[in-house]
């Protein structure tokens, strides 16, 4: 049985470990999909791209307040997806030829292939071309990642339908989308197809959208959505079934009775699950928690010695910039075994590219009541800071909460334009304990430029004792 001193399993952030520092180490990558995990190939990248055409598309749908008349003559959405996919998937396809034939990767062995532990610190791989190989190793890093959760809807297997894997590779854009889902993955893609002429109907269970967002920040998309999208809240869709015309039918259960939906494309957005049931983890006995999350420890370590892991598989945050911190919390835990680090996870903070943006970092208002954390908030519109106000915004706002006694910032909460940006100062003063006074009044802030937008919320905080 070939050994190794370390086995990687995915090649998303999993694949920025091994670099010139391994060259003496003997090293197997295991990747049973497309090089470059989620984020590259079907999450934020290629998303992100959509959404930048679909904020250049929907850009005459508001340009009149300004008194400037603007058309959108049409989205040519072969081109569109060919641009996006033409630029990333030979990003992908280098990655792979990469680690398989370049001479800086003569210590590695690339196994494309499903991986499976089958006993203590031993893997084997059922390859794409049919073959199967067992290896053991004294160290193995699991970073396969998560994948689209597919509900059990009566119908749904049969009919046929999208996940955020598939949608954006679409031969022509439908007339009609239903998106079956109410968190971001549902907010972004609704905003990509409305921009693009599709007549989208956002299917929720809950009674808001984005409801793990701020309380304000969820009712505020939630109420902007409803003028944007057909939003369906409160319904839970029960069957899906395909008509002979092609169309797609969904039938839906909500507080007042039944409903029901035709639509020629649909798209289920229900969340993510870890691909840690793929890899037969009890045989090299590493423990998972009730949600199927590889349980690590500070240093990313699982429950055996030598094993560890990092992103979608272990973590609930599932955001690429997560994931790429504890790779290299575990790069430097495997080159430094008696000197390891631990991950920070204190402020983490993650945006939603929808219409309008949303970002967030810590607790939010219900958090901190429900954990009895004292607090004082404040809220900033965008209409009432200058460039908001030449923006005509009207909906935008930022909230911030902070420890009344100390001024450490404790949350923050943006919607709005640019919220991802906006808010990172927030989140810097955060990591590095500048408290909110100090952050507002000790540096200039451009003006009249978005980021006076946290410095006046900054401001309005109501902090004891008086400063």
């Amino acid at each position: 049985m070939t050994h190794y001193d370390v086995v990687i399993i995915g090649t998303g952030s999993g694949n920025t470990i091994v670099n010139r520092r391994f060259a003496d180490w003997k090293v197997a990558i295991v990747e049973r999909g497309t090089f470059g995990g989620t984020c590259l190939n079907v999450g934020c990248i290629p998303t992100k791209m959509f959404v930048h055409a679909a904020d250049v598309a929907a850009t005459p749908s508001v340009s009149s307040r300004y008194g400037v008349d603007e058309q959108l003559l049409g989205v040519r959405w072969p081109e569109v997806r060919d641009r996006i996919f033409g630029r990333i998937d030979p990003i992908a396809a280098g990655g792979s030829e990469y680690r398989h034939h370049n001479a800086d990767n003569a210590n590695v062995t690339v196994y494309d292939g499903t991986g499976r532990f089958t006993g203590f610190k031993e893997l084997t791989v059922d390859t794409k071309d049919g073959a199967s190989s067992v290896f053991s190793a004294d160290r193995f890093v699991i970073a396969s990642g998560s994948r689209p959760i597919v509900p059990p809807i009566p119908g749904l297997e049969d009919t046929g339908f999208h996940t955020s894997n598939t949608i954006m590779r679409l031969e022509e854009l439908p007339r009609r989308l239903a998106i079956i889902g109410s968190g971001f993955v549902a907010a972004e893609f609704a905003h990509v197809f409305a921009s693009f002429g599709v007549e989208v109907t956002v299917v929720a269970r809950s009674k808001e959208l984005l409801r793990t967002e701020d309380a304000e920040i969820a009712a505020r998309y939630t109420e902007i959505a409803q003028a944007k999208y057909d939003v369906r809240l409160n319904h839970e869709t029960i069957r899906v079934a395909r008509r002979d015309d092609g169309t797609i039918l969904l039938g839906m259960l909500h507080p007042d009775g039944s409903d029901e939906l035709e639509v020629d494309e649909l798209l289920v957005a229900v969340g993510r699950e870890p691909n840690s049931d793929l890899l037969n983890l009890d045989a090299t006995g590493v423990e998972v928690d009730h949600e199927g999350r590889v349980v690590v420890d500070a240093y990313q370590q699982t429950t055996v010695d030598g094993i560890y892991a990092l992103g979608d598989v272990t973590n609930p945050h599932q955001l690429k910039h997560v994931a790429n911190h504890e790779a290299r919390v575990v790069k430097h835990n495997l080159l430094n075994p008696d000197d390891r680090i631990e991950a920070d996870h204190r402020f983490v903070p993650h945006a939603v590219f929808s219409s309008p943006q949303i970002a967030s970092v810590g607790l939010t208002e219900e958090q901190a009541r429900d954990r009895g954390i004292p607090y004082v908030a404040a809220v900033q519109r965008y209409g009432d800071i200058a460039y908001g106000w030449a923006m005509e915004d009207t909906t935008g706002f930022a909230k911030v909460l902070a420890d009344p006694q100390t001024g450490q910032i404790i949350g923050c909460h943006v919607i709005g334009p640019q919220a991802p940006t906006v808010i990172q100062p927030v989140i810097q003063a955060m990591s590095f304990g500048l408290d909110a006074y100090t952050m507002a009044r000790g540096q200039y802030w451009i003006h009249p430029a978005m980021p006076e937008l946290i410095e006046n919320a900054l401001l309005k905080l109501d902090l004891r004792p008086e400063r």
